[in-house]
């Protein structure tokens, strides 16, 4: 739609295709809340402090690695960056662009639940459930053209998503603390 729309009218647009957009402020001031909530993160470290049940886990022999799902964990920060970046590329005369946003790495939910382990220090208890259908076992984003074309990089790694995360939903008070 937004091509036709570029040939018909005359506009530049950015398509910025988000990954697993993830995180909060450092300071554990500023975060995401759903209701309910759906996103693996913070469903995973809902249950390592004990405010929600046990996290599902879909799949757990899915030929990666470790045999679970293969997900680009990117942080809100660095998406935020990008729409800047795309901003200003536009407002200098760039052409329509469609890019991916993700970090061009894969972590498994394995590994996502031993990052969130170490920074609560807590287990994540969980239980496994068959892999969805159409669930792809992995799932990361080739990023080059965001580099190339927005000179954009993503900069927060994966234990500072989860410490981030962590501390918001540790602060949250118990009438926000839903699932």
């Amino acid at each position: 739609m937004l091509s036709a729309y570029s040939v018909s009218h005359g506009l530049r647009f950015a398509a910025l295709r988000y990954f697993n957009a993830a995180g909060a402020h450092r300071s554990g001031e500023i975060g995401e809340i759903h209701t309910p909530e759906t996103h693996l993160i913070p469903l995973a470290i809902k249950a390592a402090l004990g405010t929600a049940p046990p996290l599902t886990v879909f799949g757990k022999d899915l030929g990666t690695p470790d045999g679970t799902c293969v997900r680009d964990f990117i942080h809100v920060s660095d998406l935020g960056s990008a729409h800047l970046k795309a901003l200003r590329y536009l407002a200098d005369g760039g052409s329509s662009i469609a890019l991916n946003l993700g970090t061009g790495r894969g972590t498994s939910i394995a590994e996502l639940l031993g990052a969130i382990e170490k920074a609560s220090n807590r287990k994540v208890p969980h239980i496994f459930a068959p892999a969805r259908a159409g669930d792809p076992p992995m799932l990361f984003a080739e990023a080059r053209m965001a580099r190339e074309v927005l000179g954009w990089e993503p900069k927060i790694e994966l234990e500072d998503i989860v410490k981030g995360a962590l501390r918001w939903e540790e602060n949250l008070p118990s009438f926000l603390q839903r699932t």
